[in-house]
């Protein structure tokens, strides 16, 4: 039988399309849960997929603060989506696109753009069939190539903006007989004050789910704990499904051991057997194991990395916090990510970033904040801390440099200082009169070439392709001054200053682009391996310090 690698999708097995729907509130975990099953399916042989539905009315996550909604997630072609992406793109390695993203906004232009057209004859566009019609398209699209698409559906069953979806979804389960399709339901049990694990929520949501015409075929139980077996019985008497599909999805230490906790349960099995997709999958001792060798990895030392942002929100820096993590599973390392506020930085930083090991300054927008992380870079430079800088930190640290070593007063951003002297960073040409903000910033994944004998060169090689999400770039004015001072640019895409180091310093890497982005458990981002790998070498280092002058000498 073919390995995971070799197989290729197989028309005769019929389009595979599990819905994931969640109860009770909202940040259950059950995009967690879809793509840990996704991630079982996987390892048993098949090409999964994923789709996430967001019911918000914006065509695409850009312009959301992240204070609200987290992370914005940029896909390979530019696409600016929801966090969830993200997670599916880690747990199942797939580089997605934003066909996989589904959003009101997006279903709502195109509707409306058809009937500005005359596309719908005349008739009167409504919700029912032309909305949910444009629904079940989108989602058979981004399916194509696959055996097994999931679906997750965002919100809570009940909420007013995920009805269309629902009766999509309830439309598409009776249409097609090629098309094998699932409904799992994940929502939470809670404890009562005397230790209860409390079924009665899961009852409600159930009931409303079935209200609109779907019947779950697999209940999950979000839990601290593993589900009892009197729990079990109580949800399937009271929900209509067999004990057998009434799983436990407890808290873990961490999120990549949910798909070995689900392989315990037996949700691969059941999954297999429903889907009628057990004779083509690989048995046990052909199925792929590197996912459970990589997370069950044993540490033998710990790192502890400072990420310095402002939006004191860990879903704003969550692919920062796991690319941090992929480092260490690949090394060995267990990382302490310790939470810096940029905001509250004093001068020198020595009290908050005293017994750090590496410092992490991630991307991001407008001024609050800005000196701190100016700060953090200056002491991680001067101190010989390991430095990696993204975007907006890649940006900062040719500012400090400029201010500090070049001696230019006043050098800024323009985007953050519209009055600074020195503009050492400027609006890139191509960026210049736009008046839409959405969707129009320097997107996805672009090649950065990379100059032989730089550790850039050293950690990537020749070339890489990484994604983008930037206005700004360094200006060219500047460029022969920051070189002569010692800066070294040491990857370029056109004109564009990509990667910039400092040779004389034990690790101090920027990258305009974003490396967590294509992070991945079994495939660790070369800078944050880097980073992590210098941190384990400068203990004696980082006591010396490294002072950078003018003339570039150590």
């Amino acid at each position: 039988m073919p390995t995971e690698s070799e197989r290729d999708y197989d028309p005769s097995l019929g389009r595979k399309f599990i819905f994931v729907t969640g109860g009770v509130m909202s940040g259950l975990g059950k995009g967690i849960t879809a793509a840990s099953t996704g991630r079982l399916l996987a390892n048993a042989g098949f090409d999964v997929t994923a789709v996430k539905i967001d019911p918000y009315l914006n065509v695409d996550a850009g312009t959301m603060n992240p204070f609200e909604h987290g992370e914005v997630y940029v896909l390979k072609d530019g696409g600016e989506v929801d966090l969830d992406l993200g997670n599916y793109e880690r747990f199942l390695g797939l580089d997605m696109t934003s066909d996989h993203n589904i959003t009101t906004g997006k279903v709502y232009q195109d509707v409306i753009e058809n009937e500005r057209a005359g596309e719908y004859l005349g008739k009167t566009v409504q919700i029912i069939p032309h909305v949910t019609d444009d629904i079940k398209r989108r989602v058979r699209e981004a399916a194509v190539g696959s055996d097994v698409c999931i679906v997750e559906v965002g919100g809570t069953v009940g909420d007013i903006e995920g009805m269309p979806y629902l009766e999509a979804l309830r439309q598409f389960a009776i249409e097609q007989d090629d098309e094998d399709v699932l409904f799992a339901h994940v929502t939470l049990v809670p404890y009562s004050k005397n230790g209860e694990q409390k079924t009665k929520p899961t009852q409600h949501s159930v009931k409303e789910l079935r209200s609109i015409g779907l019947r779950p075929d697999i209940v999950v139980g979000r839990c601290s704990d593993h589900l009892e077996q009197e729990t079990r019985e109580k949800i399937a008497l009271f929900c209509d499904v067999p004990q057998a599909a009434v799983f436990s999805n407890p808290d873990v230490e961490d999120i990549y051991r949910v798909p070995l906790e689900l392989e315990e349960e037996g949700l691969d099995e059941f999954v297999l057997d429903s889907l009628g997709l057990r004779a083509e999958a690989l048995s046990p001792a052909e199925s792929n194991t590197e996912w459970r060798d990589r997370v069950t990895r044993a540490a033998t030392e710990t790192v502890t990395v400072a990420v310095v942002g402002k939006y004191g929100l860990e879903d704003a820096y969550i692919s920062v916090h796991e690319a941090l993590k992929h480092g260490g599973l690949e090394l060995g390392v267990d990382v302490e990510r310790e939470w810096v506020h940029a905001e509250t930085l004093a001068d020198g930083c020595d009290g908050q970033l005293a017994e750090i090991d590496a410092v992490v300054v991630p991307g991001g927008f407008g001024s609050r904040g800005t000196e701190g992380k100016i700060r953090a870079i200056q002491q991680a430079r001067e101190q010989g801390v390991p430095f990696l800088g993204l975007c907006l930190g890649f940006q900062m640290a040719v500012v400090e440099y400029a201010r500090n070593v070049l001696g230019l007063t006043g050098a800024h951003s323009a985007e953050l200082d519209e009055s600074t002297p020195h503009p050492v960073i400027d609006i890139l040409p191509e960026q210049e009169g736009l008046d839409d903000m959405g969707g129009t910033m320097r997107l996805g994944t672009h090649t950065t070439d990379i100059s032989d004998g730089t550790l850039a060169h050293d950690l990537y090689g020749d070339d890489c392709e990484e994604r983008h999400r930037h206005r700004y770039e360094v200006n060219p004015d500047y460029i022969p001054d920051l070189e002569a001072a010692g800066l070294v640019f040491s990857g370029q895409s056109g004109r564009r200053m990509e990667l910039v180091e400092l040779p004389a310093h034990p690790y101090f890497v920027g990258t305009q682009f974003h490396p967590e982005f294509r992070s991945r458990p079994t495939r660790a981002s070369p800078p944050f391996v880097g980073l992590l790998d210098a941190a384990l070498d400068t203990g004696a280092t980082t006591t010396q310090g490294v002072s950078q002058t003018a003339g570039g000498g150590n």
